[in-house]
């Protein structure tokens, strides 16, 4: 084989874009052939990875490129020892290897049908035609040429220019002789012969601590799930008929470490979980884990969707803490973000110089809310991508479920967007279908891939079937945000009392649609936020009033139809608005007012999981009635909830500081009614006032006590 100067050139300057064509093994006649790059080198000799002299090889260019016939009746990797100014090294060539990919995957790929990507792309340690080393693919159609650069060859794009598979657009090369925790990125010449900026792994499964931003090798995949009661469990029952209460979590200020730096994976799991257990929630959703650049994004501007954050440790302990959780009875839901990402130059953005995650039209593909970058779902490999990150979180880590961040935002091509700023679709609506078909695909492949894990979506408009079945022309997800009830509620709770009897509609219109969608009630980060201030100070009144408007709020909200969720802190009324540069005020629990409300959370807790009317049918209108809807004047609300098999309950909430003697309310069911939980029992904070335990239902009605500002929860007991 006779190269020309100018593949030389380009091949010793690392501008090639198809080295695996020149370097290698090759055959001329029967004979065997190699080529090598050894830059720097004088002298370069082949040895097969057994140890034995394959041949010497000529110095055919100054600056390290040889060639030489081998000994070899076979093709087989070689490696080499190179001598030059005075030094000596070894190394194997990865141009001896073969491609690791296969036709199957280039025709799945092409398709965008893979759902084993997580498996293919990225950096994977594996051992490959007799050598150990890692194996990297990327996908960059439109790129000159790829090469992997990383603390293992200087950082220096001439040494590993990839093989391009180029009826997929994927690079690909097998690096021997590294293991993990190396350091890494990609070189990427673009079409138009510009040197992107060096680009982190989209699939990398490790990342380096910020500010700095490389892939890392990842370890290997060692950990013994424990955790296969908790996940038989899951797979076995309907979601919708099980008490779920989740506790929402941002891991990097729940509490601080030494230094008030960030607490590794294994201390949340020795702090974290046993809190949850005591406390009573059946799941923690941790706000979003991936790899993200900025503390202040909360890790919503992620630039690594398959890497757990270097802020708390290696990606090992997240498995650890799952599966500690797990053991201990406790879910892990993740928040998760397809909507969007960042322009960070070592991210998605312009990956091989051309907007390839991303449009290029800016009505389509630029946030304005959030200046980041909008996801083309109408392209098979970003759908592809983002529908195995999906998969891989499931797999990889026992995730229990996905809430997923800015639904609305997806459906709409006209979010947040004025007239002008946006491109109506191929019937001149604003619906954005392929980012509805995304959706679709991705509930069907993560409910059929992994029974027993659920999707929650955020979404903040009337979109019908969110929550329906895909094969229904739903969207697929599992269950959905009520963001009407969290706005409605707390706009009626910051209300002062003698003003509630004209808003009585903020608290029964909910109710109208409850059982339209798989409802999760929602007390998220965001209402304590940008100056919203804290939960407790939303509520009226004195500090008095505020606690038991609280108290109240919560017993009312644990009793109303749908599952619940309570950001960090709320749970014992933190009074400072949150921030993530910061721990929560642990020192409130030493306050009466704080601990009174911890006490009664944690009650809630117990009661919603023990009682099946307040759970089994938090999705299905049969579990609902109301019994007084109409008493504005008065502001109070009662209703009753019910399931097969279990005795009926009633929920009563007085939402004034009128102590009510003799209250009539409408039961159900004769006979003895416990009182099973009062928001103003002194043990949490209040008056004490209530019904000593039960009320006698005679006729249809019992006569009650309804403390002030209070809820109260009553329970048939036949």
């Amino acid at each position: 084989m006779t190269l020309k100067t100018g593949e030389i050139d380009a091949l010793c300057a690392g501008r090639h874009n198809d080295p695996f064509a020149i370097l290698g093994l090759y055959a001329n006649g029967k004979k065997l052939f190699t080529r090598a790059l050894a830059l720097g080198a004088e002298q370069l000799e082949a040895f097969t990875l057994a140890g034995a002299s394959a041949g010497v090889l000529s110095r055919i260019d100054d600056r390290g490129l040889f060639e030489g016939q081998l000994n070899l009746k076979s093709r087989e990797p070689l490696r080499y020892t190179a001598r030059g100014h005075g030094t000596q090294w070894s190394f194997t060539d990865p141009y001896t290897f073969g491609p690791v990919l296969g036709p199957v995957d280039d025709l799945l790929m092409g398709e965008g049908n893979h759902l084993r990507l997580f498996d293919k792309m990225g950096a994977h340690l594996i051992h490959h035609e007799g050598a150990s080393g890692v194996h990297f693919a990327v996908w960059a159609p439109n790129a000159e040429r790829v090469s992997v650069v990383g603390d293992f060859n200087d950082w220096d794009g001439r040494r590993h220019v990839m093989r391009r598979r180029a009826d997929v657009g994927v690079w690909e090369i097998f690096v021997p002789d590294i293991g993990s925790g190396r350091t890494y990125k990609y070189e990427i010449l673009g079409a138009d012969g510009v040197v992107q900026p060096l680009k982190a792994d989209p699939y990398a499964f490790r990342a380096e601590y910020r500010p700095a931003t490389a892939s890392v090798t990842p370890d290997p995949d060692v950990h013994l799930w424990g955790d296969a009661a908790h996940r038989e469990h899951w797979r076995k029952v309907d979601p919708r008929r099980q008490p779920i209460s989740i506790y929402e979590v941002h891991p990097g200020s729940w509490r601080r470490g030494d230094g008030d730096g960030f607490l590794s994976w294994d201390e949340l799991a020795d702090q974290l979980i046993p809190y949850v257990v005591d406390m009573g929630f059946t799941h923690i959703e941790f706000l979003p884990v991936s790899e993200h650049p900025l503390d202040a994004s909360w890790g919503y501007q992620t630039t690594g969707l398959y890497a757990p954050s270097a802020r708390f440790g290696e990606p090992a302990g997240f498995a650890r803490f799952v599966d500690g959780a797990h053991r201990a009875g406790v879910g892990v839901l993740l928040d998760w973000v397809p909507a969007h990402f960042p322009t960070d130059a070592h991210g998605l953005a312009r990956f091989d110089g051309t907007c390839l995650y991303e449009h290029e039209d800016p009505r389509l593909g630029h946030h304005p809310d959030w200046k980041t970058a909008i996801y083309n779902f109408g392209r098979r490999e970003v759908c592809a991508f983002l529908v195995n990150n999906a998969l891989f979180w499931a797999e990889a880590y026992h995730v229990d479920g996905l809430r997923v961040d800015a639904v609305a935002s997806m459906l709409y091509r006209d979010y947040s967007r004025r007239a002008g700023e946006w491109i109506a679709n191929a019937q001149g609506g604003r619906e954005n279908w392929e980012a509805v078909a995304f959706l679709r695909r991705m509930n069907k492949e993560l409910y059929g891939a992994h029974p027993g894990v659920f999707t929650v979506a955020e979404e903040s408009t009337a979109w019908p079937g969110v929550s329906r079945p895909a094969h229904e022309d739903g969207l697929g997800f599992g269950f959905k945000w009520n963001m009407g009830f969290m706005h409605d509620t707390l706009t009626y709770m910051a209300r002062d009392p003698i003003h509630r009897r004209y808003h009585h509609n903020d608290i029964t219109f909910g109710l109208t649609y409850a059982f339209s969608e798989n409802f999760v009630l929602p007390l998220s980060h965001d209402e304590v936020v940008h100056g919203k201030g804290s939960l407790i100070n939303k509520m009226s009144g004195d500090a008095w009033g505020r606690f038991a408007n609280l108290r109240a709020y919560y017993a009312m909200m644990w009793g109303y139809p749908g599952k619940k969720l309570l950001f960090m802190g709320q749970e014992f009324a933190q009074s400072r608005e949150w921030s993530e540069d910061r721990a929560l005020d642990w020192g409130h629990l030493g306050d009466p007012a704080h601990e009174g409300v911890r006490r009664l959370v944690r009650d809630l807790n117990a009661l919603y999981r023990s009682c099946r009317a307040l759970h089994a049918r938090d999705c299905e209108p049969e579990g609902f009635e109301w019994a007084i809807v109409d008493d504005a004047a008065n502001a109070v609300f009662a209703w009753t909830r019910r399931a097969p098999d279990a005795p009926p309950v009633a929920v009563v909430a007085n939402m004034t500081p009128v102590l009510r003697h003799g209250y009539r309310v409408p039961l159900p069911e004769g006979g003895t009614w416990r009182e099973v939980l009062n928001s103003d029992a002194q043990t949490y904070g209040g008056t004490g006032a209530g019904n000593y335990g039960a009320v006698e239902a005679r006729d249809g009605y019992a006569e009650l006590t309804l403390p002030p500002l209070a809820t109260i929860i009553l329970e048939h007991a036949p």
